[in-house]
This record gives structure tokens, sequence and C-alpha cells, in this order.
């Protein structure tokens, strides 16, 4: 991994993208997207401060675990800007989507313990099948493809 002396306190994007692994694309979308920043030199180049290197490895990290964007947006946007991000502050980010990642483990348990049977029975039964209807919520209610989202009809009266 190419090291950048300490004295250099800004990064360019290949830089930032050797030192971190994502891709000059990625950067690009990141950017786009809100999640870091940069400012532009006089000959329109982008240049990232030092601590956009723990920005983009907590974005990395995230994505992995399955977080949306739009939620690593709103988590990026209560960090200082002015500061390189301390354990801390990613401990109490992070520690806001214990609750979502456990409930999806809980899901990607359920899918796993159930995957053999459904692929056996081909069904997809929104009835009686474990993986489209957990603990059986709509069999009492109705069945079949009544169950799929119905369209609002938009404001005029028109469908959407």
């Amino acid at each position: 991994m190419p090291q950048i002396p300490e004295k250099i306190h800004e990064l360019t994007v290949g830089q930032l993208s050797a030192r971190s692994g994502a891709a000059v694309s990625a950067l690009h979308f990141y950017e786009a997207k809100g999640l870091i920043s940069s400012r532009r030199t006089t000959g329109n180049q982008r240049r990232y401060g030092r601590d956009t290197l723990r920005r983009v490895a907590f974005v990395r990290a995230a994505q992995r675990v399955g977080i949306p964007l739009a939620t690593i947006r709103q988590a990026l946007a209560q960090l200082p800007e002015e500061r390189t991000p301390t354990n801390e502050d990613w401990a109490r980010l992070s520690a806001a989507w214990r609750t979502e990642l456990d409930e999806r483990i809980k899901q990607l348990g359920r899918l796993r313990d159930h995957l053999t049977d459904c692929i056996g029975c081909g069904c997809l039964s929104l009835e009686t099948c474990v993986l489209s209807n957990p603990d059986d919520a709509f069999g009492e209610r109705m069945a079949g493809s009544r169950l799929l989202p119905v369209r609002n009809p938009a404001p005029d009266g028109d469908e959407a």
C-alpha cells in the first residue's frame, strides 16, 4: 500500500483510491451521494482531507453488512467535519445499527434454515411459505395475489 508522507494533508483521488482500496469511480459516486467531500484546486482537481480515508473505510464496512447508503449518509452527517472521527464517534454511530443488523441476521437464519425445503417445494405459496409468509402473518386474512402491494390512486383519481 502506498505511503503518503505526514506533511501531505490532502489526497488526490488516485491517492485516496490507492490507500482506501475503493475504485476512483466509487469515490466519485460516494461524493455525488454526499458520503465524502472534496475541495477543488484552481485546476479543478479534487483534493480530499486525510480524514476521508476513515470515512471511506466506514462507508465500505457499512455497505458490506448491508446498510443502505441513505442511512450511511445520515450517520456521516453527525460526524465533525473539522477533525478525524474518533473510535467513540464510530462506536456511537454503529450502535444505532445494531437492532437492524440483528433483525437481518434473524431473517438470514430463517432463510438458511428453510431454503432446502423451499427449493424442494418450489411453491412459494404466500399462504403457507415460511419465507414469503413468516409466522403465517397473512394466513388468517387472505391468500394469493391479493397480498401483493396495491397501487394507490394518484390524487386526481388516476392510477399512479
